[in-house]
């Protein structure tokens, strides 16, 4: 498995960002229309280009010299964006020569050492203005022309980029470890955990620093299955203010979840479920990462007969587009339930990479169908023809359909619940691409 590249768009304000991020991103911004609790305020979208795949951060407009909370929240969030990234691109509003601001953002620039391609956004015309050669002294190199609204040199500018992806993104990365992911708010546990995992196993091997991933990667041997634990113990809230900047603050889940087999969301039990919890949740969801849902802090808990029961179904509330995650009850500080946290995960990963035969697929299909008709609209009813499995990691099935139009979400998740009946997919989402004749 590669590791997909990371690439962030930065810039003052009003340059074109969203544009242009919405031009690169087109439609394969990743999200589900009719699912509830899955954050639709994207900063981030799956993108191509050639026969490469990446991650597109979108940042918001830096002002550096700012003291405006937002503004600075804003500089925080790129900065972010700025660490975690394989390539920046640095869009500039080329109509005017450079402000004292792009200078400014030009320094963080150089000082973060990543691979740099300078853009000059709002060129409808590809002659070179009068200030196009005043951008070199920003000390970035030479820059691109483009014009997002026009879609005017966009190939030459990915061109650019995709050369600058590092080597170990397009390397096969070591297939027999599980890699598995924390995250979480600040203070939910996430590196007690892993030390508790450590320590009460007493096999670590090494500690390396997660350089431009912003997180500790722990390797280990456990019952002869190698594990890699990566704990996203960076991921904070750089302002106390009551404003609303979750969405920041997942820009460093973001590298550390895609490179993840099974992703633990840690959840604090005195807490429960908090919208910042399900911003990540959704992340991972959406990633099709394996899932286990994990309450820490157990332990603190009063508890009565009931108490299980009650915290397990409002967990299943608030994250209710994840009812297929197991959760686990669990104490970093105790050591209660952890080492059972190592199964779960070979569990979940074998479950995400489940694969059944395209005759018992259909089978189960037909079976369906035949217990619930599909929906009809306007007299025209809708009819899959067949289905097959076209991955995993997640689990990806593939319906052959008369009218894409008439396969309703309800109807879709029912089939889902049909399949999750007859085979495990516990701890995994199920991915379904409906295509229509002729496609």
């Amino acid at each position: 498995m590669s590791r997909k590249p990371i690439v962030a768009v930065v810039g003052r304000p009003n340059v074109g960002k969203s544009t242009f991020f919405n031009r690169i991103a087109g439609k394969r911004i990743s999200i589900v229309e009719d699912t509830p609790g899955v954050t639709r305020d994207r900063v981030y979208a799956e993108c191509e280009w050639l026969r490469y795949n990446f991650t597109l951060i979108d940042t918001g407009g830096i002002e550096p010299s700012s003291t405006d909370v937002i503004l600075s929240q804003m500089r925080d969030q790129a900065q972010i964006a700025i660490d975690t990234a394989d390539v920046i691109i640095y869009l500039c509003d080329g109509k005017f020569s450079y402000t004292s601001a792009d200078e400014e953002i030009a320094q963080m620039l150089r000082v973060s050492k990543k691979p740099v391609v300078l853009v000059l956004n709002k060129i409808d015309v590809f002659n070179k203005p009068n200030h196009f050669y005043d951008y070199y002294n920003l000390g970035l190199g030479e820059p691109l022309m483009i014009s997002s609204v026009n879609a005017m040199g966009l190939g030459d500018l990915l061109d650019e980029v995709v050369k600058l992806f590092p080597e170990d993104t397009l390397l096969e990365e070591e297939e027999d470890a599980i890699k598995i992911c924390f995250i979480g708010k600040p203070n939910v546990g996430k590196s007690s955990m892993v030390n508790k995992i450590i320590g009460e196993n007493r096999v670590i091997v090494s500690e390396i620093a997660g350089t431009t991933r912003d997180a500790i990667d722990t390797p280990f041997t456990y019952n002869d299955q190698k594990y890699v634990l990566i704990d996203t113990a960076g991921i904070r809230r750089k302002s106390k203010v009551n404003e609303s900047i979750e969405k920041y603050s997942v820009l460093r889940a973001l590298a550390a979840i895609e490179r993840s087999d099974v992703c633990f969301i840690m959840i604090d039990a005195q807490e429960g479920v908090t919208d910042q919890d399900k911003k990540v949740a959704g992340y991972a969801h959406e990633a099709g990462k394996g899932i286990v849902i994990v309450v820490n802090k157990w332990d603190l808990l009063e508890k009565d007969n009931h108490t299980f029961n009650e915290f397990k179904m409002r967990v299943r509330e608030e994250l209710a587009y994840m009812m297929y995650a197991p959760v686990m009850f669990v104490s970093a500080l105790t050591g209660q339930r952890v080492t059972q946290l190592l199964e779960q995960a070979v569990y979940v990963v074998n479950n995400n990479a489940l694969r059944i035969s395209t005759g018992v697929l259909n089978d189960i299909l037909n079976e369906a169908m035949a217990l619930n008709q599909p929906p009809s609209d306007k007299g025209k009813r809708l009819k899959i023809y067949y289905a097959t499995q076209g991955g995993v990691k997640p689990p990806t099935f593939v319906l052959f359909v008369n009218d894409k139009e008439l396969a309703h979400f309800s109807y879709i998740r029912y089939i889902e619940n049909q399949i999750r009946k007859n085979f495990n997919y516990e701890g995994t989402p199920i991915v379904f691409k409906v295509k229509q004749r002729g496609e």
